[in-house]
């Protein structure tokens, strides 16, 4: 039996050109600075990136089931979660519990109040998600209007402390990352997700609920939206209407430039993390350089052109 070198094995991960191009990022970032600011860069990237990832695995396993799967109600969702979080707390540690109990149980009714737009109306996802983003915002508007709540000190300590210059935030999402990894590579809802995605006819010819893993795939997605919102609040000090803006687009790009495939039946959770490390640094390094905002949002743009280019490309090649 042929052993296949273990720097090949590496260097056909999906999820480590990511990893490369965050490192290659941060090094020129450094360099063009004179090597200032290299600790501080690191430990905000690792803050940052930690809500990428949060919403970005919710958005992976809803691409994952099959084409045409999205949630567009992420950052309509972040906006009510943090309101809805913070005003449940209202600044008391004894709260804190409450908020989180809220908070969750907010996203989960968001998930199913979505799938029910996708399965009971025939709705495309696009459209259903993109629609109920509207009424969530509506909402966040009406309930927090005026609300500027500070989150309990012990609550904020954590969402922006750290130990040793890794954030408490940072360790706390690499834990869940590796949950959810385990999650879709080894429980039978992962493996289920994965088999709808590549077929989702014969997946349940061969007796899966195909219907329900999608449910289940819409209601993760929210409760980590409605996670994210949460912990942003608490890292921002306060809720605010606007803060679930940016997360539109960085839920697909992660998923998209982590080595998920769009067309479904493939990803993985290590390369959410890579991707998420390079937009914040990508923006990072074309901030110190003196880039607009115009030009970072034209460039987040084109890479994930050319990354879902790129993988129709070796699908089509696979299949020829």
């Amino acid at each position: 039996m042929k052993r296949v070198p273990l720097l090949t094995t590496v260097m056909g991960k999906p999820w480590l050109w990511s990893f490369l191009a965050a490192l290659l990022i941060w090094i020129a970032t450094i360099a063009f600075t004179g090597g200032q600011g290299a600790g501080s860069l690191l430990s905000g990237s690792l803050s940052f990136s930690a809500f990428f990832v949060i919403v970005g695995i919710g958005q992976m396993f809803v691409i994952t089931t099959g084409p045409g799967n999205i949630d567009l109600s992420i950052p309509a969702n972040i906006a009510l979660s943090g309101a809805i979080g913070m005003k449940l707390m209202d600044g008391q540690p004894g709260l804190i519990w409450l908020g989180v109990v809220g908070v969750l149980g907010a996203g989960m009714l968001i998930g199913c109040a979505n799938y029910a737009l996708i399965r009971v109306l025939r709705i495309p996802p696009i459209i259903a998600t993109l629609s109920a983003s509207f009424l969530l915002q509506s909402m966040a508007i009406a309930y927090g209007r005026s609300i500027r709540i500070q989150p309990p000190e012990m609550f904020y300590q954590f969402c922006t402390g750290n130990i040793w210059g890794v954030p408490f935030l940072a360790i706390s999402v690499v834990l869940l990352a590796v949950i959810m990894g385990y999650v879709l590579t080894r429980s039978i809802y992962g493996r289920w997700t994965i088999a709808i995605g590549q077929n989702a006819r014969a997946a349940e010819l061969a007796g899966g609920h195909v219907n329900l893993i999608r449910f289940a795939t819409y209601v993760l997605s929210a409760v980590f939206a409605s996670l994210c919102g949460l912990l942003l609040a608490g890292f921002s000090g306060g809720a605010s209407l606007s803060m679930g803006e940016e997360y539109l687009l960085a839920s697909i790009a992660v998923v998209v430039i982590g080595g998920t495939s769009v067309a479904g039946g493939f990803s993985n959770v290590p390369g959410i993390w890579g991707a998420a490390l390079f937009l914040y640094l990508l923006v990072s390094m074309l901030n110190t350089f003196g880039a607009s905002a115009g030009v970072r949002l034209i460039l987040t743009g084109l890479i994930i052109i050319a990354v879902i280019t790129a993988v129709s490309g070796r699908k089509s090649a696979r299949t020829a």
